[in-house]
Order: C-alpha cells, then structure tokens, then sequence
C-alpha cells in the first residue's frame, strides 16, 4: 500500500473577477512516486502544484503534507516549511545573479537550518558534483549555459534533502540535450526515493513518470499509471500518446 505524502482535499480556487478555477478538487500525491500533471494551456495545471506547495492559497479546502493540515498556517510557519520539507525547480532557474553557482546552493541549505555550515558546504559540492556541475562552482549564473544553470538550480532544491521535489516545466526553456540531461537527473533522484511533482507539456518529460495525471478546467479527468521509468521505449512512448490522443490532447 502506497503512502501518501501530499494530499488536497476539496479544493476551490476563485478570483477577486469572479472566476473559478478549482471547483472541488480533491489530488493525492503519493511517496516515492514520480508524479507528472499534464492538460491544456489555462487547465491549472501550475496554480495546482503551486496551492500543494503552499505558494499559493486556496478559497476552500484542505492541503496536508504527511498528514498534517497545511493549509491554514501562517505565512512565516509556511515560509519555513517551504524551506525544510519542499524543493522547487521551474522553467527559469531563479538563481542569484551576483552568487555563484555554490553560493546559491549553500545559501539555500543554510536557510533550511537542517546541518551546521561545514556540512552544508560538503553536500553543496557533493550535489554540484551529482548533477554534473562540480567545475562550475566558482562561476556565476551568467557564466554558464542554461543546461548548467538548470542543474545547479536542482542542486539548490535538493540540498535540504526535500521530502517533495516540485519542478514547473523544469525543461521548458532547454534545448533537447539540456533536457534530457535534466530528465535523466530527476529520474535518477525519483529512483534513489525523491519524491517528485512535476508539471509539463512535454510528452517526453511526462514519459518519465510512474503516475501521469491530466487536468482540464480544473479538474482531474483521469489519470495514467506507468511501472517505474528504467531507461526510453517505444512501448511506454507509444502508450502515454496513446492515452493523450484519447483526451483529446
């Protein structure tokens, strides 16, 4: 029996216009899986993983992380939530221009105030090395491609060691080789237990999770279980297309 790690029960989104997005919208994110969201443009498909995250608020309904109710914190006691539990990635890396590359990342694991400085310092070149840019250290965000950036941005989200990794179309502003470096990194994260909320309109990216769940007009109209990814297939390509043509993708 899986574990549920993040839950949204009832949600309800509305706009000061009078708009409503989330009608009453219930989402189980379980532990350990590699969860993708996936749907038109405007389905919500980001407001939602930012409302389980806790940087957006809802109208109505309850988030819970690990079985505790998120919802009705305050701002100060969700910022270091955010902080200890929740890593983030997102199209635009969002790394300090005037840090370096180890920089960002230590400053992030300071801030999760989880180890002493020295140990912070040790994990932060141990994750760089991880995801490939251990010789980058020293530069800036400016100084190096998108690709680098991209993956130092994941060693920032991952340095407090995160019980949920949130990314938002994570590789919507790389090149295919980029991406797929960034792909291989999450899906050997998810491997080693990271659990993963993923948000993207890429079929391939999508490919990589074990559960896909399609959103439209604020709803969850189904969704798709896949085995854990191993390595690319026809097979599994063919059968998340498949399932997408059938919504009308």
């Amino acid at each position: 029996m899986k574990k549920v790690i993040l839950e949204g029960i009832g949600l309800c989104k509305s706009f000061p216009s009078g708009g409503e997005l989330f009608r009453s919208l219930d989402a189980i994110i379980y532990d350990g899986d590699f969860t993708v969201v996936m749907g038109p443009s405007g389905a919500g498909k980001s407001t939602l993983l930012y409302v389980l995250s806790g940087m957006d608020s809802v109208t109505s309904g309850t988030v819970k992380y690990r079985g505790q109710p998120i919802s009705g914190l305050s701002e100060k006691r969700m910022a270091e939530l955010r902080a200890k539990e929740f890593g983030f990635v997102f199209q635009q890396t969002h790394l300090v221009g005037n840090l370096t590359l180890f920089e960002n990342v230590a400053v992030a694991g300071y801030l999760a105030g989880k180890e002493p400085p020295k140990a912070v310092q040790i994990q932060t070149e141990k994750l760089l090395r991880q995801m490939g840019v251990g010789g980058a250290g020293d530069r800036l965000p400016s100084q190096v491609s998108g690709g680098e950036a991209q993956r130092a941005a994941i060693a920032r989200a991952m340095i407090g060691v995160p019980g949920i990794l949130f990314a938002d179309e994570p590789t919507g502003a790389l090149n295919r080789q980029n991406s797929q470096e960034v792909l291989n990194l999450l899906t050997g994260l998810n491997q080693r237990g990271q659990s993963i909320l993923m948000v993207t309109h890429d079929m391939r990216a999508a490919a990589r999770g074990n559960r896909i769940l399609y959103l439209e007009d604020g709803e969850i109209l189904d969704q798709l279980d896949l085995p854990p990814y191993e390595k690319a297939s026809r097979e599994r390509d063919e059968r998340v297309s498949g399932w997408l043509s059938s919504l009308q993708w």
